[in-house]
């Protein structure tokens, strides 16, 4: 597939067509990043996605064409989604999981969503070259391309993950055409690095937050710290530590696999790596980071909770973050999504995101669309200052 457009940035002539891929590898690596040109999270990053065998989902990619070249992509999933996976742990989790041991199907749904269980964000990658015009248009074309591929698999519930707000106007325009319900979603944490020092950086936080970390720093001075861009002998010790957190975790997302660390480390060797943090050469946490020249991103954070607390891991580990950013020169750092307290402690914002969905049969639609606050995922409003 071209990456580049024809002469003139505006395509006419020819009829807007759509594909949709069962594998990323099905289309050129270029016209997808041409579609996402600020995305760490692209092309080899679905592709270790996809190659990580994460249990009971199934992976489609959507692309819209004109004369050969693709003008718009986005990635997409199909699975058994229960209501309940946005709510943090607890008795309502408890009783969903006893009623399920005698109805295997209780409030689990036919999912078909546009996006990523594993990417910070949804994104539709529209060409830069591409019109704004035209945008409505090509987002109406992926967007009936990927409802009929769904519902020919079977799906019921049809949504559009993590989106960023506010929403593309050409976007909002179509989803509430298609009468999409919006419904909150989880919020992005991310840091400006916009100081020189780590001192300087210290001195943006609160008196008592800078005194606090300041104490917390000192319990880490024995703690070594190794980045690796391969876990080679660590990569048991790693998912035992990963198994570990997620357990402790009040939400509780896709499960993922060795593949799936192991695969984005060999796929992007020049944009991952992950930071060990040892005592007595004993790993007691791991760090796994993308970037990009122009941001650092923040994927999992993975601690013996135990062993690990006396030295403040969590806090030595933003610090670290912090320095990288800054001797790589990086303007941004992200933290993710959930566990909202503590980035915005240390000067996090918030950028909210949402979800939006429509049932096939309209009865169900208008019920979820009456429960939709209930289920909705934390957006850290409760923190922020």
């Amino acid at each position: 597939m071209k990456a580049q457009l024809a002469e003139s940035p505006i395509v006419n002539g020819y009829k807007l067509t759509t594909k949709v891929h069962d594998h990323v590898s099905a289309i050129d690596r270029q016209a997808w990043v041409a579609c996402f040109p600020d995305e760490l999270e692209g092309h080899a990053y679905l592709l270790a996605v996809e190659e990580s065998g994460l249990d009971g989902f199934r992976w489609r990619y959507v692309t819209v064409e004109e004369d050969g070249t693709i003008l718009a992509a986005m990635p997409a999933f199909l699975c058994d989604y229960g209501l309940e996976t946005t709510l943090p742990r607890g008795n309502v989790h408890g009783l969903i999981e006893r009623i399920r041991r005698i109805m295997p199907g209780f409030l689990k749904l036919k999912l078909a969503c546009l996006g990523s269980p594993c990417t910070e964000n949804g994104i539709i990658g529209i060409h830069p070259e591409v019109p704004v015009f035209r945008h409505r248009e090509i987002i109406e074309k992926l967007l009936s391309s990927f409802e009929a591929a769904a519902m020919a698999q079977g799906a019921t519930l049809l949504a559009l993950k993590d989106l960023p707000l506010p929403l593309d106007p050409a976007l909002a325009h179509v989803l509430e055409q298609r009468k999409y319900v919006e419904t909150g979603g989880m919020a992005t944490a991310w840091r400006q690095i916009d100081f020189e020092t780590v001192d300087d950086y210290l001195a943006t936080l609160s008196a008592g937050t800078r005194k606090d970390m300041r104490r917390k720093l000192r319990a880490g001075s024995s703690v070594r710290v190794e980045r690796v861009v391969d876990l080679g002998a660590y990569e048991q010790r790693f998912m035992e530590l990963y198994r570990q957190t997620r357990e402790r975790s009040e939400w509780q997302f896709e499960d993922l696999t060795p593949a799936y660390f192991t695969g984005i480390l060999r796929l992007m060797p020049d944009n991952a790596f992950c930071t060990v943090y040892l005592v007595d050469d004993e790993p007691l946490a791991f760090n796994l980071l993308l970037h990009d020249g122009h941001q650092l991103v923040d994927k999992f954070f993975c601690m013996d909770a135990d062993r690990g607390r006396p030295y403040n891991l969590y806090y030595l580990s933003w610090f670290e973050n912090i320095r990288y950013c800054l001797e790589k020169g990086i303007g941004r750092y992200q933290s993710g999504q959930a566990y909202y307290r503590n980035k915005v402690k240390l000067g996090s914002e918030l950028t909210q995101n949402t979800m939006v969905f429509r049932h096939t049969n309209a009865i169900l639609h208008a019920a979820l669309k009456r429960i939709a606050p209930l289920l909705a995922g934390d957006d850290g409003k409760e923190t922020a200052p």
